[in-house]
């Protein structure tokens, strides 16, 4: 098995309606975002799928977060926990790139999104 992984970050504001504590109050941080591409088997050109294809996706889903109080999304029901994040992250990259969908036969297939909070706190979506 081979696996490809690329990285970006954004900055975003949150806060947290069902939690009693500091993370309820608004509060920022500087996500550091990772995408895991997984395949058994490689193209013609010796390759899961091009780094810049995967990168280009990853950085167009995170812009559209970037500078953003996440609050203000609907898809995160009020609480934009990194769980969700990733999550939103995942969906979206699949979105832009329908082929990393996970499918029986597929070469190559997004694996897990991990959305650092801090260096020392991450949340993973992996593919079912």
């Amino acid at each position: 098995m081979f696996e490809i992984r690329v990285n970006t970050d954004f900055a975003a504001a949150h806060f947290l309606t069902d939690y009693h504590g500091k993370c309820e109050n608004l509060h920022g941080h500087n996500y550091e975002v990772y995408a895991h591409v997984r395949g058994a088997e490689l193209d013609e050109g010796g390759m899961l799928i091009d780094f810049s294809e995967l990168k280009g996706a990853l950085r167009k889903v995170c812009a559209t977060l970037d500078h953003k109080n996440l609050n203000d999304f609907e898809v995160f029901v009020q609480n934009p926990s990194a769980e969700r994040i990733a999550k939103f992250i995942f969906d979206s990259v699949i979105a832009e790139i329908p082929s990393l969908k996970k499918t029986d036969g597929k070469k190559a297939f997004l694996y897990a999104v991990d959305v650092f909070e801090t260096k020392t706190s991450r949340a993973r979506y992996i593919c079912a």
